[in-house]
């Protein structure tokens, strides 16, 4: 379990024994304690300087009692510092509640008893706001809080943005941190589309209107021509660390090393050595005068392996320190994997899956369906997607908008979004045959990164063929 969590729960615990134990206010709990630390500090003082009655073993009854005053006072004033979250700042009106810029309104759910406080706490600063959940031991209510102290710090309401429904204990620690709500996205399903002689129903979550309904369109005339096919040209994923040396003769000495075929069965058998999916592929590096970006390439099964081959990298590193001990790793992602970025070494090279996708549309089926012809279809192709995107200084850009579904399928299927940068890089080809009659239509995209889940594994060859 968690370690935030656990801390959450016995604070949590802590707190509420000490509400039900002496439900006092903390100002008034506060003074107690000191003044019992005073007392009994002065008594022991006493009893341990009195030649007359010495402090013997066991101890009596008073003895006892001032020695317990002692421990608790002090356990009790050690916690104000463990849990400094919740001190307050006497205003002078005797409530020993920090005073509010303005009257605030009722937070959703109800207020409990000392929320306005814990409120109070993180708009001053004394509680950081990414320490509520663990302080609170309440995912829900430490959401609840920091959207108040939100409201207040920025004058503005996030009435608008959805609260009630969300697990947020799920999210702890995995995917969103300080949560203050939910997104809503409308998800629509087109399909099937026939492909590989399997239909497939396809989600997509998105908020542009008609995306959905032309994908469906297009799916209709695949189906009608007879389906699709695809192939999976390679599967690999990439990581690139930059690294220096004092010269850029030994940058190009361990670039010489590490791409010797002669060498590659040892890098491999200890890169493999970090997973028992990754395993490595290629190395192929890229000199930039002093510094050398290296880029491994590995098979990563069905995870989409940034993690697993920046492990096996880690230890590839480490074991080349041994010949390289002048090699100084300034990042183990040096942008040449290319993560999250357009970058022509993953148009030509691929990262993820690269594939292509190809179907022969009818012609009563492009003008039944599709309401034009052959002709045109091609000819706008070349003008648009191939010509226009030259023009334009395209790189992976040869297409109409493949990068509309392929987000609206990433995030319909936990994906990450931020990847469709690379991922919907592609290239529409349209040719006439048949003598003239019919249409190839094909589309390629080399780098496709995606996580395969069991319910969405017949999904990924399909990706493609959607993206004219």
């Amino acid at each position: 379990m968690d370690p935030r969590r656990i801390g959450g729960r016995v604070a949590a615990v802590r707190r509420a024994l000490t509400a039900a134990a002496l439900p006092l206010p903390m100002r008034i709990t506060n003074g107690l304690a000191m003044v019992s630390l005073v007392l009994s500090s002065c008594d022991l003082l006493r009893l341990c300087t009195d030649k007359e009655r010495p402090l013997r073993f066991p101890l009596g009854g008073r003895e006892f009692a001032t020695v317990v005053c002692q421990l608790a006072s002090v356990v009790y004033l050690l916690s104000l510092f463990a849990h400094p979250e919740a001190p307050s700042s006497d205003d002078g009106d005797g409530s020993g509640r920090a005073p509010a810029a303005a009257e605030p309104a009722p937070m959703p759910g109800g207020m409990q008893d000392d929320d306005d406080e814990i409120v109070a706490a993180v708009v001053s600063g004394t509680l950081p706001s990414h320490h509520l959940e663990s302080w609170l031991g309440d995912c829900r209510r430490a959401a609840r809080l920091r959207r108040e102290a939100l409201r207040r710090v920025t004058g503005r309401g996030v009435e608008g943005l959805p609260f009630e429904g969300m697990d947020y204990q799920a999210i702890l620690g995995q995917c969103c941190e300080m949560p203050v709500g939910y997104v809503q996205l409308p998800v629509g399903v087109a399909g099937p589309l026939l492909l590989d002689g399997r239909e497939y129903h396809v989600p997509m979550a998105t908020t542009e209107g008609c995306l959905v309904a032309s994908v469906n369109r297009g799916c209709r005339a695949i189906a009608a021509s007879g389906g699709a096919v695809s192939v999976l040209l390679r599967d690999s994923m990439s990581r690139a660390p930059a690294v220096k040396f004092t010269s850029a003769k030994r940058a190009a000495e361990l670039k010489e090393f590490v791409e010797a075929p002669s060498n590659f069965e040892s890098l491999a058998a200890v890169f493999n050595r970090s997973s028992r999916f990754a395993r490595l592929q290629d190395i192929h590096c890229a000199l930039a005068g002093r510094n050398l970006y290296m880029r491994f390439t590995c098979t990563t099964g069905d995870a989409m392996g940034m993690n697993m081959v920046s492990k096996g990298v880690e230890n590839v590193l480490s074991w080349l320190r041994n010949d390289f001990p002048d090699m100084d790793l300034i990042s183990i992602s040096g942008n040449y994997c290319a993560d999250k970025k357009t970058a022509a070494v993953n148009w030509i090279e691929g990262r993820g899956k690269s594939v292509v996708c190809e179907a022969i549309i009818k012609g009563e089926v492009v003008h039944s369906i599709l309401k034009t012809t052959v002709e045109k279809l091609v000819e706008l192709n070349v003008i648009k997607n191939l010509a226009g995107s030259a023009v334009a200084g395209a790189l992976g850009g040869f297409n109409a908008h493949a990068s509309n579904i392929v987000t609206a399928l990433f995030i319909a299927t936990g994906q990450d979004p931020a990847q469709n940068v690379e991922s919907s890089q592609c290239i529409t080809m349209l040719e006439t045959v048949n003598d003239g009659d019919d249409l190839h239509i094909s589309v390629t995209m080399p780098s496709i990164e995606v996580i395969l889940y069991s319910f969405q594994f017949p999904l990924l060859p399909s990706l493609s063929i959607w993206f004219m």
